[in-house]
Formats: structure tokens, sequence, C-alpha cells
């Protein structure tokens, strides 16, 4: 089977993309990624913010504090609202833009937002942490796309991970918040009801940017088009950016009809990248960042920590790490490529996994005597835990963190890219509730240890797949990524097939 060369694929880093720091240079390009990335943030603040403010809610509300479920239900209620939301997202995306969706995600988002925070009971707290999530459903669709279809190219995977960053810091953000609101009265009120501002700002910005010139184009605006490609690329390049979106009408004029669902299993190409894509966000979760996330002050405490300030001090350490290994993968993955870099990561989260689990299981046996459990050994290895646990963010963060995202952003045609775009989004925030609903159910039934060491080995299952399933695309502009696909589909008469209409 024939496969298009890859850039740099001898195996060796490689230099930066001829252009790139032009390309950062440009404060336009610049300016719509961090402001499709705001989006990003919000799904970052969200997630790290609702550990803290919980604490206060079963303050003030009896009823959650005597019900389990009821806890379960506020922080989970945000998961299913965002599993909604992506998977109508990826539909209002391909019918209405990029940019319409954006603002519907801030409006749903604020008004969520502020709807917790004057919320008089916990079920129209439930309420508004669904209106949320629809609002971070939508909008863990849309950004990564719109800032994907804006990209040059060469640099395209680092621009999108800019949204992965946003994301961390959100989180980070979310964890000072939680400390600075401790001692304000009505503190999960601010705690949740801040987040609407980062919501309203994008709003305004978004006002002030154009739609995504590539569903323009394929929209029937191509003037409009045209004149957002002329603010990124210079004369030259913008005719051949013009002449690929005119060769990518064509097919998609070719091949116009409405865009179902059930569609994306028809094409045997189209079957193949999503199943890489939707596969690589399962794994981004079942891979236990989340986990790690949510729970990083509990796993201290299991690890032997059991001041909650020191906790929580070394969960702050651990979202900072998670943002500075996700600069790290920004500024690899258009030079190694995602394949590579995603390997590289697993193949760390693999040891880090291994660590955790030796060093919780040497806690749980006779190894350190229960006289010096608490003792130096004891604390020894609360320290090994708490480096496995840095490592496993170290080496997750610049891989397994931007590279699903980037890949889904570019790896389905145009006409598909907002519904695969969703379906895979949804993969994303169902493995998130999974995991986040079972992951101390687990530790009950098999301990600390085992659970790790049952997410290694999906982890190592993870580094099988990436291996054999996930393409490289790095460098390549998004007709080559079809034409890639196509090729592994019907190996190299591919392009004698349709691209959307062949059936498998």
């Amino acid at each position: 089977m024939t496969i298009l060369s890859m850039p740099g694929s001898s195996g060796m880093l490689d230099p930066l993309p001829t252009g790139r720091m032009s390309y950062f240079g440009n404060w336009y390009v610049l300016g719509l990624t961090v402001t499709a990335g705001i989006g990003g943030f919000l799904f970052g603040y969200d997630t790290g913010v609702i550990s803290g403010a919980l604490l206060y809610i079963r303050d003030d509300f009896k009823v959650v504090n005597e019900n389990n479920f009821l806890q379960e239900t506020i922080v989970s209620m945000a998961l299913v609202g965002a599993m909604i939301g992506a998977a109508g997202g990826g539909w209002v995306n391909d019918a209405y833009g990029r940019k319409r969706a954006t603002l519907l995600a801030d409006v749903v988002f604020a008004i969520g937002s502020l709807v917790m925070c004057a919320a008089p009971d916990p079920y129209v707290l439930i309420f508004g942490r669904l209106l949320v999530g629809l609002g971070i459903g939508v909008a863990s669709v849309t950004a990564p796309v719109y800032i994907a279809e804006a990209s040059p190219s060469e640099i395209r995977g680092g621009l999108v991970g800019t949204n992965v960053l946003m994301i961390t810091c959100g989180q980070f953000l979310s964890y000072l918040v939680n400390l600075a609101f401790t001692e304000v009265s009505g503190t999960w009120r601010w705690m949740l009801g801040v987040a609407a501002v980062p919501a309203i700002l994008q709003f305004i910005l978004m006002l002030l940017l154009p739609e995504s010139p590539r569903w323009l184009y394929l929209n029937n605006e191509k003037a409009k088009a045209v004149a957002v490609l002329a603010k990124i690329y210079d004369s030259d390049r913008l005719e051949e950016e013009i002449d690929q979106l005119a060769a990518a009408s064509d097919d998609e004029f070719q091949s116009e009809k409405s865009v179902s669902y059930f569609d994306v299993f028809k094409s045997k190409e189209l079957r193949l990248a999503f199943f890489a894509g939707a596969g690589l966000q399962a794994f981004q979760q079942f891979t236990g960042i989340n986990t790690v996330m949510y729970y990083s002050p509990t796993i201290v405490q299991m690890a032997g920590f059991s001041s909650n300030q020191l906790a929580l001090l070394l969960s702050l350490i651990v979202a900072a790490v998670n943002a500075a290994g996700t600069i790290v993968g920004i500024s690899l993955i258009d030079r190694c490529g995602r394949r590579r870099l995603a390997l590289t990561s697993l193949s760390g989260v693999i040891i880090s996994l291994l660590i955790l689990s030796g060093a919780f299981f040497l806690q749980s046996t006779r190894l350190c005597d229960a006289h010096t459990l608490h003792g130096n050994c004891g604390s020894s290895l609360g320290w090994f835990a708490v480096l496995g646990l840095a490592l496993y963010i170290a080496f997750f963060s610049p891989g397994m963190g931007p590279v699903p995202w980037a890949v889904n952003s570019e790896i389905y045609p145009e006409a598909y890219r907002g519904v695969c775009g969703g379906m895979s989004a949804t993969v994303n925030w169902l493995s998130n509730l999974i995991v986040a609903q079972t992951f101390l159910s687990l530790v009950s039934v098999v301990g600390t240890s085992g659970t790790f060491l049952i997410i290694a080995a999906v982890a190592m299952a993870a580094f099988v797949f990436v291996a054999h399933f996930v393409l490289e695309t790095k460098g390549l502009t998004f007709e080559q990524v079809e034409k890639l696909w196509r090729e592994r589909a019907w190996g190299s008469d591919g392009s004698q097939q349709s691209l959307l209409g062949a059936e498998a």
C-alpha cells in the first residue's frame, strides 16, 4: 500500500518549519487562536473548580451533605451536558459556522454560571451545571476546528495545542480561585459564578473576529474567505491556499448532500479516520488524566499526606506541571509529529503508572511494617507516589494532552469535520464520565495499586492502538490528509474512489 510520504520521516527531531516564527509573530493568528481558546479555558476551569466548591455546597445545603448521590450528580451533570453539547455541537458547526457555534456556547455557559451562582437549592444548581456542560460541550468541538481551519498547515498542531494549554491554565486558575474565596461570604457562589466573566469576554471578542475561512469559502462566501486568508498568508501563499480551497469546494459540490451522523459509517475512509480519532479521545480519558486532575488531592492523601493544605499545594504543583508540559507539547507537535509524540508520551505514562502502582503496593504490604508506616518508610513511599504522579503529568501533558484534539481537528473532510469532531468529542466526554464515576469505586474493590496497574494496562493498549491505527498528519494540508485516508482505505488507487461516496 502506498502512503503519502511524511515530512520529517527520518526519525530525528525536525527543525522548525520555514515561516513558523513569522506566523507565530502574526498577531492576527495568535489573537484568533487565544480568543477561540477561551472555550478551552472554561472547560478547564469548570473541571477544577467544582471539587473545591462542593465542600462549601455541602455546608449550605444539608440535603447535599447527607446524600452522596446528589453530590455525584452535581459534579457529573456538567459531563452529561457536555456529552449532549458535543453531540449537537458538531451539527451546529457545520450548519451555522464555527463563529456562531462559539457565540452560542458562550451564552449558554454564562447563563449556566449565573444560574449556579443564584441557585436557591441543589436542584436549580444541578440545572445550572447542565447548562454549563452544554456550553462546554459545544466549545470543545468548536475551538479546535476553528483554530485548525485558520492555521497554516505547518504550525496547525501547535496552534490547536494552544486550546489544550488554555484548558490546563483554567484548571490551574480554578485551584487558585478555590483558595482565594475560602474566606469570602457565599464562597461557592463566587467560585461558580465568576466563570461567566471569561465567557462574556469571549463573546465580545468573537464578535470582532471572522468566521472560519474554510467554512466561508465552502458555503459560497468566497470574498469574505479570501479577505480572512489575506490577513494570515502572504500573497504567494494566499494564491496556493485559494487554489486548494477551490479544489475542495469542487469536491464538496460534486457530492453535496445533507450530512447525517450515519453517513460517517457508510464511507470506508471516514470510518477509519473516525475510528482513529474517537479511539484517541477515548484513550486520552481511560489512561487516567482526569482521574488525576479530579482526584489529585485525594491521591496525595492516599499517599500518606493527611494535611488538606499540603494536599492542595501538591495538587497546585501537579496543575502547574500539566500546564508546563502542554507548552512543551505545543513546541514539539509540529516538529516531531502527532504520532511520534503520542507514542513517546504513552511510553512515559506507562512507566509512571507502574511507579504509582508500586508505591501504593509497597505501602499496603508489610514491607513497611505498621509501626514504621507513618515514619521514614511511609514518608519515603508517599514522596515516591507523588514523584510518580508528577512524572505521569510530565509525560502525559506534552503528548496525549494535545494530540487527540489536534488530530481530530484535521483528519476529517470539510463537510464532515463538525459532525465527526462532535462525535469524537462525545466519546471523550462519555469516557470522562465513566472514569470520574468509577475511579473511587474501583479503588475500593481492587485497591489503589491495582487501579493504577489497570490504567497502566490500558495505556499499553493505547500504545498499540496509536502505532497501528493513527496516521501522521504533520505539515499536511487538509486535502493531503483526505488523500492519506483514501490511500489507507483503498490502496494506491484510492484517488479513483469517491471520497465521500464510496461504500465499503
